[in-house]
């Protein structure tokens, strides 16, 4: 388990990008301004709240609910009482926010959609970590991530205990059905990609059958994705790959369930890509509630 301030860190070199889209955000849910707290509460009035968790859990997403509190008024007080990555019980506290009433309720909204979203990849992945315990296999999480939101799903896999695949469409190449249907063939697709790319990035094809296999390897990728394949055709595909090039990377994806992770990884592979992880989940249950101070 890593510390608050340590995972603060990880939004360091996106704070600007980050902040701008909590403005977004925000502009989206209170346009000219929240009518009911500004009718209903005085201006002037000051409040702890307390932010727990109304199911158990693995928790992810503190800094970003603080960030919102930030955007939305700089002079309010959080505090994080519990870590990223520390799996909590139902009803445990997890920050306290203080000050003003007004930004307390503006900023609420947004910061617990974040954080429940955010608990609940966390808490799906680490279900996935589980059933993986004492086998080498990584898991790796997919591109399938809600737009304007990569940064943060793909930051709650981490915190889940899983790992991230590519970025985006520019830090690897990935060579797919359609790109070798485009390209012509698996060798033509990975000889004009190797032909553009930097020494230091890697080529991946997706392979279905060992006829694809054979050809990816023929080819030179650098790593080989076994996709929807069955479990003995991928210990036969992963046995083949050693034999041939042992420094050529494997990974299994397609239809990945709890039920289907631990065999999978029992055939071998190096890792398996869950899209599960970030497009079907349950957002962890967590809310906001006021212990009103006195009025200035």
């Amino acid at each position: 388990m890593t510390s608050n301030s340590e995972l603060y860190g990880e939004f360091s070199g996106y704070q600007e990008e980050l902040t701008a889209q909590i403005r977004s955000w925000l502009r989206e849910d209170t346009g000219s301004g929240d009518v009911t707290t500004r009718w209903t509460i005085e201006p002037g009035h000051q409040s702890k709240a307390v932010i727990h968790a109304k199911e158990s859990g693995v928790i992810a997403g503190l800094p970003v609910a603080e960030l919102v509190f930030r955007v939305v008024d700089p002079s309010l007080s959080f505090t994080p009482l519990v870590t990223d990555g520390q799996w909590i019980e139902k009803g445990t506290v997890l920050a306290e926010v203080n000050g003003s009433t007004h930004a307390i309720l503006t900023g609420e909204r947004l910061a617990l959609n974040l954080l429940q979203r955010m608990s609940g990849i966390a808490t799906r992945t680490r279900s996935f970590i589980d059933q993986l315990q004492g086998l080498p296999t990584r898991l790796v999480d997919t591109r399938k991530t809600t737009p304007g939101h990569r940064l943060l799903e793909k930051y709650a896999v981490r915190v889940g205990g899983g790992s991230n695949h590519r970025f985006g469409l520019y830090d690897a190449v990935m060579i797919k059905d359609n790109h070798i249907k485009g390209a012509g063939g698996i060798a033509q697709a990975v000889s004009r990609a190797r032909a553009h790319i930097p020494h230091t990035m890697t080529i991946e094809v997706e392979t279905e059958n060992m006829t694809q296999v054979q050809e990816a390897l023929e080819a030179g990728a650098d790593i080989i994705m076994l996709d929807n394949m069955s479990v003995p055709d991928m210990k036969k595909a992963v046995r083949f790959i050693r034999e041939q090039a042992p420094h050529v990377k494997t990974e299994a994806s397609g239809n990945v369930s709890l039920d289907t992770v631990r065999g999978m990884a029992e055939s071998g592979v190096d890792v398996i890509s869950v899209g599960r992880l970030t497009y079907s989940f349950h957002n962890l249950d967590i809310s906001l509630d006021l212990n009103a101070k006195k009025d200035r």
